[in-house]
């Protein structure tokens, strides 16, 4: 029998509605833009969303080049003067050597930018060395806002900081920059961008905490504006992942195991790399039913989507396995020549 291929789909009516939610928590809304550069094309049509780059590749997604929100990393002064005479005027630097070439390079020019110094925020997480920890240091932090407040090309300064993705503990965010931030700096910035790290729902995750972490953002917000400062939020999982949907075929099925006709290395790096689980369409919360390991259709053992799953009725070869919230970080690798899986946007 002929299986379909494999294929993504992606709402715009999700993206818009987890696009406005995140606005009611925020003055600035910046989608990040890796998560999935076709949600930005959706954003930027239908929002006022900034988008928040990290390399210059990502940038042809993006027609109007003044939302962008530059994240440097490496840079050269030919870079910057590239950057800004694309429209780009936002940029967030994470290290002194990166922050002087940028203002060498705003010697002598009549060039206007906002800037924004990343925070090395601590993350009360497992020593794994596992993870790079981008971010100057607050004694840093405090000393550099302190020299650049008034600097004749800075339109608006800031400080930014950023928690690992599917965060649902650490937002306690008053009392984290009250502790690093000195009275001193949060009255020169105007603005503070908390990052992204709102969750999405998996089938390995707690989603029911967005209540309690909404809350914690709007008193943050409020806290924030008593000091004359603007709160941005950088969103990309939350606003891509319930968005999408990865829709597969059973290839074969043997003792409690389906192989589909994808892979995680096509379409859920995420599986590998977090990693978060994707929920499947009408299991069995209950875990009632019949339990499946859903594996991919690589040689790889850690080609899997679920270890395991409950399902009312036993699959068969044909069947659609649909997966949920698969809309974030669904980018593909070239192992064992895997093709990428196309996306079809629906409304």
């Amino acid at each position: 029998m002929s299986i379909p291929s494999p294929r993504f789909t992606l709402s715009k009516k999700v993206v818009i509605e987890q696009y406005r939610q995140a606005a009611e928590l925020a003055d600035v809304v910046s989608y990040s833009s890796k998560t999935n550069p076709k949600v930005t094309l959706i954003l930027e049509e239908q929002t006022e969303a900034l988008f928040s780059v990290h390399m210059p590749n990502e940038l042809k997604h993006i027609r109007d080049k003044s939302r962008v929100v530059f994240l440097a990393q490496g840079w050269n002064e030919a870079r910057i003067a590239e950057l800004y005479g694309q429209g780009i005027r936002h940029f967030v630097v994470d290290n002194e050597f990166d922050l002087d070439i940028l203002l060498s390079a705003l010697e002598n020019k009549a060039w206007k930018i906002t800037l924004s110094l990343r925070l090395k925020l601590k993350e009360n997480s497992i020593r794994t060395e596992r993870y790079f920890v981008f971010g100057m240091s607050s004694e840093i932090i405090n000393r550099r806002i302190s020299e650049l407040k008034g600097h004749p090309a800075l339109e608006k300064l800031g400080v930014h900081f950023h928690r690992k993705t599917q965060n649902v503990s650490e937002w306690k965010l008053r009392r984290d920059i009250e502790a690093v931030l000195t009275p001193e700096t949060l009255e020169a910035i105007d603005l503070l961008n908390i990052g992204g790290g709102l969750p999405a729902r998996y089938a390995n995750s707690n989603a029911d905490v967005l209540e309690g972490i909404f809350m914690r953002i709007t008193e943050f917000r409020e806290w924030l504006h008593g000091q004359g400062i603007e709160l941005m939020v950088e969103p990309g999982r939350f606003i891509a992942a319930p968005a999408g949907k990865l829709i597969t075929h059973v290839m074969g099925v043997y003792d409690n195991n389906i192989l589909v006709n994808a892979s995680v290395y096509n379409s859920d790096m995420d599986a590998i790399l977090v990693p978060a689980k994707l929920l499947v369409e009408n299991e069995l919360e209950d875990k009632t039913g019949k339990p499946y390991v859903i594996k991919g259709c690589t040689p790889c053992s850690m080609d899997l989507f679920r270890y395991r799953v409950y399902l009312e009725k036993e699959p068969k070869i044909g069947d659609r396995i649909t997966f949920l919230n698969a809309g974030a970080y669904n980018f593909a690798s070239d192992f064992c020549d895997l093709e990428v899986i196309p996306t079809e946007i629906i409304e």
